[in-house]
């Protein structure tokens, strides 16, 4: 799966064909965390994700397909949004939005475009948190829907983990 199929430009590689993110190698041989805390563009979630208590669940075996957001994809979320969700009294509403962007599995991009070009241009998931979300082609990029019908671009595919894959995507999804 090349970078011109998910609508990226310009990816420096890391370990071997694994794009860099955010700045930081993302090493193939490391964990979702362990590659996630070095990406300066998900800090906002790793916040998330150690705010709802789901370090040690992405450090384990999975394997995971996660759509993980950007700091500018929560940036564009309401005013106070990130802030509310962090709250301790809203932990089960944040572990509900963060596993919304997980699906069990280890799903290449070329694995989802296939799957969506075999059910008429949408592919079905199931998300961690029981939540439904889409995978849908158009002009050649793969977008994740939501169960609102709102769409994140995946900007960068197959970034390649010792427990699953991460698909970075350019805004949060929001379950019901």
């Amino acid at each position: 799966m090349g970078s011109d199929d998910m609508g990226s430009d310009d990816m420096a590689m890391a370990d071997g064909d694994n794009p860099m993110v955010g700045g930081a190698p993302m090493l193939a041989e490391r964990n979702i965390i362990e590659n996630a805390v070095n990406s300066a563009d998900h800090t906002t979630l790793v916040a998330a994700v150690k705010a709802a208590g789901l370090v040690e669940t992405l450090q384990g075996e999975g394997p995971f397909t996660v759509f993980a957001p950007t700091n500018a994809a929560f940036d564009k979320l309401p005013d106070g949004t990130v802030e509310t969700l962090l709250m301790d009294e809203n932990k089960d509403q944040l572990t509900k939005v963060l596993t919304a962007h997980v699906v069990a599995g280890d799903l290449s991009g070329a694995e989802l475009m296939e799957r969506t070009r075999a059910n008429g241009g949408r592919y079905n998931m199931q998300t961690v948190s029981g939540d439904a979300i889409t995978a849908d082609l158009a002009g050649g990029k793969l977008y994740i829907i939501d169960e609102s019908g709102d769409a994140a671009q995946v900007t960068i595919a197959d970034v390649d983990q010792s427990n699953g894959v991460i698909h970075v995507v350019d805004s949060v999804l929001v379950p019901r």
